[in-house]
């Protein structure tokens, strides 16, 4: 495990806006540099947010409908062209795959 990063305060974490998602679009994003999707998500209030997530190791078809843990309140990101204004977020596997973070069922 990598060391730990210095302390944040309860002020900092409390300014992030994290919210859980319905993945709504996934496309392909042939232009980042590393393999990833152009990811369309539901954050609530009738908004959709998207992301440059690199998350190849599923199947599109698998993430559709699927509930993901976003920050939404990041500042968006220019990437190969393409505007990030999401992060979902995701650990990574023994093998190095991203494996994305979400609720066990439905929430509210």
């Amino acid at each position: 495990m990598p060391s730990l990063k210095p302390l944040a305060t309860y002020d900092d974490f409390a300014r992030l806006d994290i919210r859980i998602g319905k993945v709504v679009d996934v496309q392909p994003f042939p232009r980042a540099r590393n393999p990833s999707y152009k990811v369309g998500v539901d954050v609530g209030a009738d908004r959709i947010m998207w992301s440059s997530a690199q998350i190849t190791n599923y199947e599109p078809a698998a993430l559709l409908g699927s509930l993901v843990v976003c920050v939404c309140n990041l500042g968006a990101k220019n990437i190969a062209g393409f505007t990030s204004e999401v992060l979902i977020l995701g650990a990574k596997d023994a093998a190095g795959n991203v494996i994305v973070l979400g609720p066990r069922s439905e929430v509210a």
